[in-house]
């Protein structure tokens, strides 16, 4: 089974978060984790969408929308076998 299935199937189970990159509205995995930061002091949120690579191409620099706030893509890595993609993203 390929990843874009394993996607459809989390989307039509309502699992997935809608992602509008360019006027283009995708559904994305979207995870909000807390990382420490400053030697354990603070908290800090690591904001990543992921999705199959074929859903979507998304570059440095790009402006991406979740839930209604605007976030920047920081960084693109491919996941596995690379036909899946994990954007970490900062707000704006």
């Amino acid at each position: 089974m390929d990843v874009a299935t394993l996607y459809e199937a989390a989307r039509n189970a309502g699992l997935l978060t809608a992602v509008t990159v360019a006027g283009t509205t995708v559904q994305c995995a979207f995870r909000a984790p807390d990382e420490t930061v400053l030697d354990g002091f603070a908290l800090s949120r690591d904001y990543q969408i992921d999705y199959p690579a074929s859903w979507l191409t998304l570059a440095v620099g790009d402006t991406v929308e979740v839930a209604g706030n605007t976030f920047q893509v920081r960084d693109v890595r491919a996941i596995g076998d690379g036909t899946e993609r994990r954007a970490s993203l900062s707000q704006l």
